[in-house]
Formats: structure tokens, sequence, C-alpha cells
């Protein structure tokens, strides 16, 4: 593997916004949970969600379940450290969900600007498996060790809105709905009786290489077999043949550019997102690489 760490710490150093530093020094073991803690209530709302971008793509500051999602990324960075903030973030999921326990994509926003169309027009009336899967699988994640989370009302239903809508999936599921879907199930599967089966009902859907094509984005986006299952040992782990996450492993240590971070394949809607998203990216692609001592 030739990835370069220290290229990767200059570029970061240079590019990424204050949250993405911190995050990445934890992974470095250079920082402590407060600083990422930090960094991450800039984007915190009282009514205890978040906004103001934490989603590069949706600017706006009201809080938004796109939100929580990268807000329970940097509680599961802190572990085994935990903060209030997880469990109040869960009642504010409690107070935006539907009647059948899901997500909207989407809340409403006063001004759209920056924020990418299919957020910005997203019918906040309907359940989506996409928000609901990649809010409740990152509260999984964050619940293995964090009680207070694992014990909130708002996790079992909304648990179950995603086991129940997994169960009714058509045979075409898009490539995010299909990804998020997987990794919810990776994190259910060890406290909720029939996620495994459900995630081995899925494996119809991988393609031998592992890439899931994404209908309606750019040119040639994907999405990669370490997108869904970045550790191994996990169960979303044996949908992939374990040469094919070899292979990948090495494409992305090769993806890193010259100025040492890495690049995304999906478009951005704004100049400050398009940069945040690489920032982002370089902290996921080091994490893989580390978590599979890679580099």
């Amino acid at each position: 593997m030739n990835a370069d760490l220290a290229a990767a710490s200059s570029f970061m150093a240079m590019h990424a916004r204050v949250l993405d530093r911190r995050r990445f020094e934890l992974l470095l073991g250079e920082a402590d949970a407060g600083s990422a803690l930090a960094a991450v209530d800039g984007y915190r709302n009282p009514d205890g969600g978040y906004g103001w971008g934490l989603e590069p793509d949706l600017r706006a500051p009201e809080s938004q379940p796109a939100g929580a999602l990268h807000a329970f990324e940097v509680f599961q960075d802190i572990a085994p450290a935990t903060t209030p903030h997880a469990v109040q973030l869960c009642d504010w999921l409690a107070s935006v969900s539907l009647p059948d326990g899901g997500l909207p994509l989407a809340l409403p926003v006063k001004d759209a600007s920056g924020c990418a169309p299919f957020w910005a027009q997203a019918d906040p009336k309907v359940s989506t498996l996409q928000s609901t899967s990649f809010a409740v699988g990152a509260a999984l994640r964050v619940a293995a060790y964090d009680s207070d989370v694992a014990a909130h009302p708002w996790l079992d239903r909304a648990t179950q809105y995603c086991l129940t809508a997994i169960e009714a999936i058509g045979d075409s599921p898009h490539a995010v709905e299909l990804s998020f879907a997987i990794r919810f199930l990776d994190a259910a599967s060890e406290t909720r009786q029939g996620a495994g089966a459900l995630l081995d009902g899925l494996r119809r859907f991988i393609p031998a290489d592992g890439l899931l094509p994404v209908a309606g984005g750019s040119v040639d986006e994907v999405i990669r077999p370490l997108d869904i299952a970045p550790t191994p040992g996990r169960p979303a782990r044996t949908l992939y043949d374990p040469d094919v996450i070899a292979a990948e492993l090495s494409h992305l240590a090769a993806e890193q550019q010259d100025d040492g971070g890495w690049l995304v394949d999906f478009a951005s809607y704004s100049p400050a997102a398009a940069l945040e998203w690489r920032g982002y990216r370089t902290v996921a692609a080091v994490s893989v690489l580390k978590q599979n001592s890679a580099i």
C-alpha cells in the first residue's frame, strides 16, 4: 500500500474544515474526544439536532436527518467516551419521526442556497428507508457502547421501521438506499433477531466486482465495497469475496492525490461542499486503511 500519511496530514491542515481536522487528529491518536465534540457542537441547534452544513451539500441551518448521521459518526469516533448530546439527538429524531416510525429524507429549509435538489425538494411527509437506515445504523454503532442511546425508545421504533422496509424491498433498489440498508443490518445484526437473514437476502444485489452504479449520479459514480463494509470481521464483509476486498484496499490507497487528499466521485452543489467532502473523504479513507492494517 502506498498511502502517505504525512501528505494526508498536510492536505488536512491546508484544506479541511476544523471538524474533519479534529477527527483526523483523533484517528491518529493526536487529540482527545473533547476536541472532536467541541468541533461538532458548532453544527448543533438548540433543538438537539444538527444542521449548518454538517452534511456538506445541505448548507441550511435547520436540523436534518443527514446532520444526525454525521453527528453520530463523530460520537462513534470518540468511543469508548460518550456524550449526553447523543441521547439528546435521539430525542430530536423522535420528535421529527413520522407516524410509521420512519424519517423523511429531509425536512424543509428556508433558504436552499448550496443545497442539493434532492435535499431541498424532499417531501417531509414521506418516510424513506434511505434516511431512516442511515440515521439508525449510525445510532446503533454508537449504542454498542452508549447504554443511554441503546435504551432510547426512538431507536427501537426506527429499527423496526427499517427491518419492515427492508423485508419489502423491491427487485431494483437504488444503490444509495441499498448501501445504507446493508450498513444498518450490519449494525443491527448483533441485537436484532432477523437482521442477519435480511442481510443475507440482500446478497443477490451485489455484483461479483462489488461495484454498485449510482443511477442518476455523476458519470461513473459507484458505491464501492469498502464504502459499505469498511470493517474486517463484520457481517457486511461476508457479502464480498476476499480478493475483491484486497483489490479495493489497493485501489483506495492508490486513489490518494498528489496534494495528499482523496476525491469523491459524486457532484457537489457549492464550492465549499466540494472541498469539505474531500476532507471528509480523506478521514474516511485513512480510517478504512488503518482498520484493515493497510497503512
